[in-house]
């Protein structure tokens, strides 16, 4: 039925158009060049679909829908479901969450320079694994591993997609079909069901308990260990402490106990924290971490860690130790199936060079958690001074962010946050729109207001003065300016 020959008032069922006729409306035809016309076939069917559920609900008659079907009417609203649809994927998000390390919002933003080298390897072909010079092949991780081994003193390295994954190459290269030994204390869960015992089963290893959930001793250890015992493990308690009562063995002792029984030994540290010289010391903001380098002196045979933590790099799971540890891992079928790709080596590869550069404490995720609250009242000023003049009701407070992603648990970083009020929103209200604004703005939601943390707002420019960072603070006022128009003055 052409739209001319549509029928009106009366029963709105008889108004909606069929699918094909949506179709062929010409406000629609426009949209296929950049579209296709499959994807705007399922659209079609959804419209059609949520106005034959609106008229049943009783929240669409006819005079309305003929009021939607006026010309262009259902270009209109093919174009918003098309940006809806659009807006489920990837994009960037404004972080005023107060959690610098957000899972949910991607883990650590990469230095300008970094994702440089990161497009330019997706981009075109690229050296990965051909050595220029003599044109053989050569392994992929090759300029990594030297690199790691001058950051944290290792003598071999090797990346994989995630430190999961670090975890499962390890226990399976090292142990599968044997006993792995692990404190009782360390059986964690990290989130997403990962598991210690989980993941021993799926690598193939029978995981032998030792000690209690607050002490293990390094007689534990010895006392489980067998004719089968393949691998001593310790791993980093992400997002919880234990105190009190406590004891743990030392690393030293585990890599000795390890070494006088020829039995390889594995350190998952989590989330990775590497100092230099040239850099402010983040020790002493996550209180609790172990130096990437601390643990490998400790003569432990592996240590595996988070590249997008506090490294501040891509996502991977980095690991380092023993060469004659890291070649037993890289000769396992499971490294060729959880190896990263030239564009996450690319970005590794970039953000080592970095801190060996003496430039660390550019990397975004870095700066961050090491911004003091003097660093951060002049944004909070100027964000109020700027939200007080759209129409909302602001106020600066004391508050407290999170290294997050199980990075430094039970440690908050001192800063200002503004807590900020719409006389005609709630918070939650006001939260949801600025999750669907574009870009999505992720803030947090306190009593009877929301606030908003200016420690993970992302800056135009590096402290050397190199562009190339999306500007958060304009962009949020933007957004803000979009929704004040509902603010009482």
């Amino acid at each position: 039925m052409e739209p001319s020959a549509r029928p009106t008032g009366g029963n709105p069922y008889r108004l909606l158009p069929a699918v094909d006729e949506v179709l062929r409306d010409p406000s629609v035809v426009a949209l296929v060049e950049n579209v296709g016309r499959g994807v705007l076939r399922t659209l079609a069917q959804q419209l059609v679909e949520s106005w034959r559920e609106e008229i049943k609900e009783g929240a669409l008659d006819a005079a309305q829908l003929e009021t939607r079907l006026v010309e262009g009417g259902l270009g209109r609203a093919m174009g918003e479901l098309l940006n809806e649809d659009r807006a489920r994927g990837l994009r960037r998000a404004i972080n005023v969450s107060g959690v610098v390390l957000n899972t949910g919002l991607g883990r650590a933003p990469v230095h300008p320079e970094v994702a440089a080298r990161m497009e330019a390897a997706a981009r075109s072909f690229c050296v990965l694994e051909v050595d220029r010079v003599s044109g053989e092949r050569n392994r992929r991780d090759e300029r990594l591993s030297q690199l790691l081994g001058r950051l944290v003193g290792s003598e071999e390295g090797i990346a994989v997609n995630n430190n999961a994954g670090a975890a499962l190459l390890t226990m399976h290269a090292l142990a599968t079909g044997k006993e792995a030994i692990v404190s009782r204390g360390e059986l964690v869960e990290i989130g997403g069901s990962f598991r210690v015992p989980e993941v021993m089963a799926a690598a193939g290893v029978r995981m032998v308990e030792v000690g209690a959930t607050n002490r293990t001793s390094i007689a534990d250890y010895e006392g489980g260990m067998t004719a089968e015992t393949a691998l001593l493990m310790k791993v980093h308690p992400s997002n919880f402490r234990v105190v009190g009562f406590t004891s743990e063995v030392k690393p030293e002792e585990l890599a000795a106990l390890g070494r006088q029984h020829r039995v390889a030994s594995a350190w998952d540290l989590g989330s990775g924290l590497v100092e230099a010289k040239t850099m402010q010391p983040l020790g002493a903001k996550v209180g609790g971490e172990t130096e990437v380098s601390d643990a490998l002196a400790s003569g432990i045979d592996i240590v595996s860690f988070s590249g997008d933590k506090l490294l501040g790099g891509p996502q991977a799971g980095l690991i380092v130790g023993t060469a004659e540890a890291v070649a037993r891992l890289r000769q396992d079928p499971l490294y060729r199936a959880l190896r990263c790709d030239k564009v996450t080596l690319a970005g590794l590869e970039a953000t080592v060079e970095l801190i060996l550069a003496g430039r660390g404490d550019e990397l975004p995720a870095r700066r961050m958690l090491l911004a003091s609250p003097e660093d951060l009242h002049p944004i909070a000023e100027q964000l109020k001074e700027a939200l007080v003049d759209l129409g909302f009701k602001v106020k600066i407070e004391e508050g407290e962010s999170q290294p997050g992603s199980g990075s430094a648990p039970g440690i908050f970083l001192k800063g200002p946050v503004l807590r900020v009020t719409d006389p005609k929103r709630t918070p939650a209200g006001l939260a949801a729109a600025l999750r669907e604004s574009s870009p999505p703005v992720f803030a947090r939601v306190q009593g009877d207001a929301l606030l908003l943390d200016p420690r993970t707002l992302l800056r135009a420019a590096t402290s050397s003065g190199a562009s190339g960072m999306p500007d958060d603070q304009e962009d949020l006022l933007k957004v803000f300016a979009s929704l004040g128009s509902t603010a009482g003055a």
